[in-house]
């Protein structure tokens, strides 16, 4: 009877488990992943739109084929103005691939050095930021200084700093989030202290450094270092789910781009004509080659894929930190990628 008991007591207790967990499946989620892949690139756009997206852009940059401007939904919600493959998006996180290119080209010019520390390059800094005496410059590009993320602290998202110094201010004196190098935490605040050096070394504004030695050789005109430096009308609208009104104006400090401009600096970042003698060497020992944005209004994902030598770049323009919509926006783009691929085979 014990025995009979306790088997029952076990099959009470992994229904209610199967109950509770079927209560906290993500089904947003799994619909957008099970649903049959369409055959064109369009179609899966306007499958992108159910799941709750006001707009979305795509480019295509394969080799052997015209690349592909694809755009569904809406550049501008409240004036009914469609989403255009040619607009300006904020790329938030993606620009720390150009800041990355920008170090290997300073430290190949000799003008930095990897191994030099946060507090040799910003002496000020010492007793403000905890070990700047053993926080290297490989290591805040790396993500493994431990320096706390500004982005993290309250109200950031709500009431955003205005300028560099504002915004340092926010994590000055602070403690490590962990001892240099002993760890991997993603930190914008590592970006930032890497725009601000190069502003140092160079004499120039990051950015400006950046459209002197990798947009102009490439010929992008399309990239820009603030919302501030753009007509607004060329910008693409963002959303925050709850939201109302369009947020695009709100400054987090980001770059803006089009679809095709972040294409054509991925695929010259992955097949090295971004660089010059050991550049590329140096930036594959301390950086990745793809990367994603997230900042509010705007996620974006930018790759490529070795397997079809094609550059996929996805652009949506609605977000909910607490919600799903990053996760969609993968699913969406891992499926686009199929579709590709797929193309590619026939």
């Amino acid at each position: 009877m014990p025995q009979k008991r306790s088997k029952r007591v076990l099959q009470i207790f992994l229904a209610v488990g199967t109950a509770i967990s079927l209560f906290f499946v993500p089904w947003p989620l799994i619909k957008a992943w099970i649903i049959p892949l369409p055959d064109t690139i369009e179609e899966q756009l306007d499958e992108a739109l159910t799941h709750g997206f006001d707009g979305i852009v795509v480019y295509v940059n394969q080799t052997g084929h015209e690349p592909g401007f694809y755009a569904a939904g809406w550049k501008n919600r409240a004036e009914k103005i469609p989403a255009d493959p040619h607009a300006l998006f904020k790329i938030a996180s993606i620009g720390k691939l150009y800041n990355a290119a920008a170090i290997a080209k300073l430290v190949g010019s000799g003008q930095l050095s990897l191994d030099k520390t946060l507090g040799e390059y910003f002496p000020e800094l010492a007793g403000r930021i905890e070990n700047t005496d053993e926080i290297t410059l490989r290591m805040m590009v790396q993500h493994r200084s431990g320096i706390p993320n500004f982005t993290d602290t309250p109200n950031f998202w709500v009431d955003p700093p205005k300028g560099s110094q504002e915004t340092l201010a926010l994590i000055l004196d602070k403690p490590a989030n962990f001892e240099p190098d002993a760890d991997y935490e993603y930190s914008n605040t590592n970006y930032l202290l890497i725009a601000l050096l190069i502003e140092k070394v160079t004499g120039k504004s990051a950015f400006e450094y950046i459209k002197e030695s990798i947009l102009n050789p490439l010929g992008l005109k399309n990239t820009f270092g603030s919302i501030h430096d753009v007509n607004l009308d060329d910008v693409m609208s963002g959303y925050y789910v709850g939201i109302e009104e369009d947020i695009k104006t709100a400054d987090y400090g980001s770059m803006l781009a089009t679809a095709e401009d972040v294409g054509i600096f991925i695929r010259a970042l992955n097949d090295g004509s971004l660089f010059e003698g050991d550049e590329q060497a140096i930036y594959s020992s301390i950086y990745k080659y793809e990367h994603t944005g997230l900042v509010a209004g705007y996620q974006s994902i930018a790759e490529y894929h070795k397997d079809i030598d094609a550059v996929v770049i996805q652009f949506t323009n609605t977000t909910n930190f607490d919600g799903y919509e990053w996760n969609l926006s993968e699913i969406v783009y891992n499926r686009i990628v199929k579709i590709v691929r797929k193309q590619s085979e026939n």
